[in-house]
């Protein structure tokens, strides 16, 4: 084995490439999907978290289950959980963005019109009385 290997079964209880695997191959999907998920459904930015720990929590048993990894790793957890919040936080944002720019696109436009509009008119438009 070599020392990075070494480093790495020492710290986070499986090899670079295993790592690495379960990481982006198996559990990274499951993550981005529920980034995804969470901001479809409009709920709060602390339910992701929760469900990367989870995710996280399957990554180190699917480690030590398919390829004799530790399964109390803290440090794998630690990191694991990181990668996962990392790729659920970009798949919420990105999702979340393309929800506000979709719904309230509208919203631009008439503030846009009101605000290159006279000062009467925009004040009566305001008000809602007919000009």
């Amino acid at each position: 084995m070599s020392p990075l290997d070494t480093f790495m079964f020492d710290w986070f209880g499986d090899t670079l490439f295993n790592v690495v695997l379960f990481n982006l191959v198996l559990i990274g999907p499951a993550s981005f999907a529920a980034g995804h998920a969470v901001a479809l459904t409009w709920r709060p930015w602390p339910q992701v978290v929760f469900y990367t720990a989870l995710l996280s929590a399957t990554l180190r048993f699917l480690d030590y289950a398919l390829a004799n990894g530790e399964l109390l790793s803290l440090a794998g957890f630690g990191f694991g959980w990181a990668v996962q919040l990392a790729i659920a936080a970009f798949a919420y944002r990105l999702t979340r963005a393309r929800q506000m720019v979709r719904q309230l696109a509208g919203l631009g436009r008439a503030a846009l019109s009101l605000r290159h509009a006279p000062p009467r008119r925009r004040r009566l438009e305001q008000s809602g009385r007919p000009g």
